[in-house]
């Protein structure tokens, strides 16, 4: 994988999925949104050599796959929400709470990834589910870090 190809693609998907997850879905935002699943899904596609017959299973996995990594999104989108409206005035009960969602929101996602681990391993070789699940890595990896820089630190 070409690290400046995934750079400019994540980052674009990166970018757009914080603009989309945070604002009420209408008739655009529907298409951006999709959009940007379309262009995860190439880049993924890009980067996976699968065979037709492992592409054949290995596809509506990545789907269901996507749709729950979809609700951690929105999770995670409230969860910037609510840090926003509570920064300025952050007490320690509003830091508990935000903390409390963090640690549950990145329970639910090591549990997702175990979930869906076997589920991978029946549709292609398990070295394909670690490269899959390391293509997912970056992806998330330079969105936290989009997130990460322009997020402040609580007061």
């Amino acid at each position: 994988m070409k690290p400046a190809v995934l750079l400019t693609a994540v980052l674009s998907l990166g970018l757009a999925t914080g603009v989309v997850a945070q604002q009420e879905p209408s008739a655009n935002m529907k298409i951006v949104a999709e959009k940007i699943r379309a262009d995860k899904k190439l880049l993924v596609a890009a980067n996976m050599d699968l065979s037709e017959a492992e592409a054949a299973k290995f596809w509506p996995v990545y789907d269901a796959y996507q749709a729950e990594l979809g609700k951690l999104a929105k999770r995670t989108a409230a969860l910037i929400q609510d840090y926003a409206a509570n920064y300025s005035a952050m007490t320690d009960p509003a830091a508990e709470k935000l903390l409390t969602e963090l640690l549950s929101l990145e329970k639910d996602r090591a549990d997702l990834m175990a979930t869906y681990r076997p589920k991978f391993a029946a549709a292609v070789p398990v070295r394909k589910v670690a490269r899959y699940y390391q293509i997912e890595n970056k992806i998330r990896a330079i969105v936290n870090y989009e997130l990460a820089d322009a997020i402040p630190l609580i007061p």
